[in-house]
């Protein structure tokens, strides 16, 4: 199994004073504050705001997807929706 270094990312612990470095074929390894990971999102303060924040923003992005009202779906129904 081979590592790819171009997708692969670090998370620091907010008590540490620095960054971590991480080399690995001459390549640093890039620090982040959160990354989504299997729809999820971390973070690096390990509270769920973040991940409620994202969750919200995903379920209005699907909802705006449907078309819903410029559907021809009958007014009355489109509004008991919303």
């Amino acid at each position: 199994m081979e590592m790819n270094v171009d997708k692969s990312m670090t998370l620091r612990i907010p008590k540490q004073p620095f960054p971590v470095e991480i080399m690995i074929d001459q390549k640093q390894l890039e620090n982040v504050e959160y990354l989504s990971y299997l729809g999820s999102l971390i973070t690096d303060d390990a509270r769920g705001t973040g991940k409620i924040k994202h969750m919200v923003i995903t379920a209005k992005a699907a909802f705006n997807k449907k078309n819903l009202f410029t559907s021809k779906m009958d007014v009355d129904l489109r509004k008991e929706l919303v």
